[in-house]
């Protein structure tokens, strides 16, 4: 994933000049693929590390969604099988909702989704100019955390756990990224 952020960043001024050039948005689709498979870059890698997270958010949902209850047949012959599972984190229970969990996954989503919108450029043009890509992404950063918020609060407190310790990786992964690449341009 941070050979493709680095590639798209290599090859922005070539997208821009695409942008500019051909306003037709089916021929501009077709050159920026064309542009990608020269480059052997996959704008969709992204999506790949999201749909393998999932099944595990549907796991923890269907485990947590009851309290879960310990059956010998769930257990190996040579484990004592307990007589009762604490879903208890932090004074919290996992399988209840939780509105300190959904805010902090709400919280966290928004650094996250902050972090991962570009930073202006100098030379942007008005509002109408601005691509409908651009415009997602300024809407994004203050939709998602509300939808995020709004499904915490009807799911167990273990996904909402989940979730926030995804955009916690999603964050150092940004920063670490964004260090290389700064790294990067003061050494070229």
């Amino acid at each position: 994933m941070m050979k493709t952020q680095r590639a798209m960043k290599t090859i922005e001024p070539e997208i821009k000049k695409i942008k500019a050039e051909i306003k037709s948005t089916e021929a501009q689709s077709r050159a920026l693929m064309e542009l990608y498979k020269k480059h052997g870059i996959n704008p969709l890698s992204g999506l790949v590390a999201m749909f393998v997270q999932l099944p595990l958010l549907f796991a923890l949902f269907s485990v947590f969604r009851t309290e879960i209850i310990a059956q010998s047949e769930w257990a190996y012959s040579f484990i004592a099988v307990p007589s009762d599972i604490n879903t208890i984190f932090l004074g919290i229970s996992l399988s209840q909702t939780s509105k300190i969990i959904a805010a902090i996954a709400a919280i966290s989503q928004f650094i996250q989704a902050k972090l991962a919108v570009p930073a202006k450029s100098n030379n942007q043009g008005s509002e109408k100019n601005q691509d409908f890509a651009a415009m997602f992404q300024k809407q994004a950063v203050f939709l998602f955390p509300i939808i995020v918020f709004v499904f915490s609060m009807q799911l167990p407190a273990a996904v909402s756990l989940y979730w926030t310790a995804l955009n916690i990786f999603a964050i150092v992964h940004e920063a670490i990224v964004r260090r290389h690449a700064k790294e990067i341009t003061v050494s070229s």
